[in-house]
């Protein structure tokens, strides 16, 4: 029977499900600091949902776009860690996942940078963000996941507690 879509995965389903090897999510848990899947005692790693996406997302940057590990670490740091979660989100539904810049032709120059496209609503608002509150959001996401990490650190030690309690 196949776990549902909601459930954690252990690192070896996870590794399956992405069919990437269990040393390679080690190793860009070591190098991109935003993918921090859960653990139990002993170290056991447990990916939600959203570690999944994550994933995906960083699997598409380097397998499939081709980016370097310092390109998709530049990718977290200019465009965020929900921009690279939906590049999974999107590579899970089989939908298009490109997100090379469009060049414009040498004749006409683009008014403002171009953006990496990716549902363009969304690069379109982020692009009109001042760069100070685009700083400030970005700050207080990386607190609100490190919370989010802290509330599933506990609900886990209430179940083991009501467990061992049954």
């Amino acid at each position: 029977m196949a776990k549902s879509a909601e459930a954690f995965r252990t690192i070896s389903e996870a590794a399956e499900e992405l069919d990437v090897p269990q040393h390679v999510l080690r190793h860009w848990e070591e190098v991109f600091g935003q993918v921090r899947p859960m653990r139990r005692a002993g170290g056991r790693r447990y990916y939600r949902p959203l570690d999944l996406d994550l994933l995906r997302g960083i699997r598409v940057l380097l397998y499939e776009q081709r980016y370097t590990t310092k390109g998709v670490q530049k990718i977290f740091k200019d465009e965020g860690v929900k921009y690279v979660s939906e590049l999974g989100r999107r590579a899970a539904a089989g939908e298009p996942t490109d997100i090379r810049p469009v060049l414009e032709d040498d004749d006409d120059p683009p008014a403002q940078p171009q953006t990496l496209e990716l549902g363009a609503t969304e690069a379109q608002k982020a692009a009109c963000l001042p760069p100070e509150l685009r700083r400030s959001l970005t700050s207080l996401l990386a607190r609100l996941e490190t919370v989010q990490d802290a509330l599933d650190q506990a609900s886990l030690a209430l179940e083991a507690i009501e467990t061992e309690q049954d």
